[in-house]
């Protein structure tokens, strides 16, 4: 007698292409008996759902005899239909394509001249326990592996950050407890003030009332006497009385001098000018910090760095040395500068060591940076004007100018927003790309010079410091191990290079402002620059020197 598992009726397609499955029905059009997910997907696609389908209890109950297949319970007969062909079972296999192909699709679109098809039943004779099978099988299994391991991952990343925004919501409201706490107390030193100012005029007030009662009661009995002793027409009582009455006038005058001296004040509120400019210049009391790969803190690694030489960028359409204030780069050999002695800004080849092309502006440029492929904008700080620039077969025009209200310096752009730093007021702003501001922060600055932007953050440099906010204005990180920062350039990772001419060096900074290392130490010449720019591609730092402004200095750094 044969087996329970040959008796077992299983599912045709996934018994030829994946794990054994009992039959859940049967198509009378295929003949193939089907488990419950291909029985399912019968009825919906588009080449099988007109087909007849019988349930489980319908079915033929013709027992599978055992075949020298993979599976002992299914011939390996070749009966999937071609996509395209519905009447063609495919047969062939395109290597070139990598698909699956009946005889008429290697007539029409894979012929053997141009493709490198191979016949499956040929090519499958040595797949059982082939090296092949071991290798896909394990590919399979590592690839599940790794996608169960990424839900586990994701789900406990999820978990860390809900349950960190729980802890979060308990520190604002411990925050606020705190606050509030203060202003209770603050509010009852007001309160116990005003109950002793208050206790005060009240005793002043009824001694004030009783001495007055009194003095009152005896001016009237003297008027009285008076008016009695008048029209009776005794005249030398009268006389008398009119004296002591004149006489207790002039005392009780001095009495009522004595009381109005009492010095008693009204009382207003004024609010401190200080907590109430936190509260206009500040969105909140805080800020909720979000962590990601931009932002976490990393450790600076050690980088070798070896001289890779200069470029000239003196040409004699410009008597003056040049005065280098910003760079940007446009490709990996094409790097953008700003001449602010010369008002002008040039295009550098950096494979050929040249200047590629000179445009001449209006005012002097200080810092530059890239909006688009062929789109930059230059900020002008003497007209307080931004002055947009495209490239049009590698040559630099002049296009529109945006007015803004300071001497604009660094500025950086992000996903059309202009982040603008100003000397006079020292402030930040950031604009729309048609310099309406969206956000100002003022307040926090002396003098920013250079500015740098990405996705979670804007990094200021301003005298001993570099600043980080995120883009709603709040401060959430600072450097200050630098003496007087300048021009600064961003790496793919997200740390700083930034150029301190108080310290002669180049400082790489972490992306959280908690770490920096010196990157560059230049021994010939002392690095007293206002532009950097790093390549992430070639590994290359290029800069300036005050003393030699005509050339830009590239160094590797690996």
């Amino acid at each position: 007698m044969a087996s329970d598992e040959d008796l077992q009726i299983y599912c045709q397609p996934c018994d030829e292409e994946g794990p054994r499955l009992p039959a859940h029905g049967y198509c009378t059009d295929c003949k193939e008996h089907l488990c419950h997910t291909c029985f399912t997907a019968h009825k919906i696609n588009r080449l099988s759902k007109l087909h007849t389908l019988q349930n489980a209890t319908n079915m033929p109950k013709v027992l599978q005899q055992p075949s020298t297949s993979i599976h002992t319970g299914q011939s390996d007969v070749l009966t999937t239909s071609c996509v395209k062909h519905p009447q063609e079972m495919i047969k062939f296999y395109c290597n070139d394509h990598t698909e699956f192909l009946c005889s008429v699709c290697i007539t029409l679109e894979h012929q053997v001249t141009s493709c490198k098809v191979n016949y499956i039943p040929d090519s499958s004779g040595d797949i059982i326990d082939s090296k092949e099978y071991q290798v896909i099988l394990n590919a399979v299994n590592t690839t599940s592996n790794k996608f169960q391991q990424m839900v586990e991952d994701i789900k406990n990343m999820t978990y860390k950050s809900n349950s960190s925004l729980k802890d979060a919501f308990v520190d604002i409201k411990k925050f606020r407890q705190e606050i509030n706490q203060r202003l209770d107390e603050l509010e009852r030193q007001a309160e116990d003030a005003a109950e002793v100012i208050e206790h005060y005029n009240n005793k002043h007030l009824k001694a004030v009332e009783e001495i007055c009662e009194v003095i009152t009661k005896s001016l009237k009995i003297s008027a009285d006497k008076i008016k009695q002793l008048n029209t009776s027409q005794q005249a030398n009582k009268l006389f008398m009385e009119l004296k002591l009455a004149e006489k207790t006038i002039q005392n009780v005058e001095g009495i009522a001098q004595q009381f109005l001296s009492y010095d008693i004040k009204e009382h207003k509120f004024q609010s401190s000018d200080r907590i109430l400019n936190v509260f206009k210049k500040k969105k909140s009391l805080g800020t909720l910090k979000t962590f990601n790969k931009d932002c976490q803190p990393k450790q600076i690694k050690s980088r070798q760095s070896s001289y890779e030489g200069e470029i000239c960028v003196k040409t004699s359409k410009y008597s003056l040395d040049c005065y280098i204030t910003g760079m940007t780069l446009l490709t990996p050999d094409l790097l953008i500068i700003t001449d602010y002695r010369n008002k002008a800004v040039k295009m550098v080849d950096t494979s050929s060591k040249s200047v590629y092309d000179q445009l001449q502006l209006d005012a002097e440029p200080w810092d530059i940076t890239r909006v688009t492929s062929t789109e930059l904008v230059v900020s002008l700080p003497d007209i307080q004007t931004i002055q947009f620039i495209t490239i049009s077969s590698n040559k630099l025009i002049k296009k529109h100018t945006v007015k803004v209200d300071g001497d604009c310096r660094g500025i950086s752009c992000y996903q059309d927003k202009l982040v603008v730093a100003y000397w006079n007021p020292a402030k930040l702003q950031i604009l729309d790309m048609n310099g309406t501001i969206l956000t100002t922060i003022d307040g926090i600055f002396s003098y920013p010079s250079g500015v740098i932007s990405n996705r979670s953050s804007i990094y200021v440099s301003d005298m001993k410091a570099v600043t980080r906010l995120n883009w709603q204005g709040d401060v959430i990180g600072s450097y200050s191990g630098v003496r007087y920062p300048s021009g600064m350039s961003l790496s793919d990772d997200g740390t700083v290079f930034v150029c301190d001419t108080g310290r002669t060096v180049i400082e790489e900074i972490s992306g959280d402002c908690s770490t920096g290392k010196v990157v560059l130490l230049d021994q010939r010449q002392r690095i007293k620059s206002n532009a950097v720019c790093w390549c992430e591609k070639t590994k290359k730092l290029y800069y300036t020197c005050h003393a030699q402004d005509n050339f830009l200095h590239m160094y590797k750094l690996s």
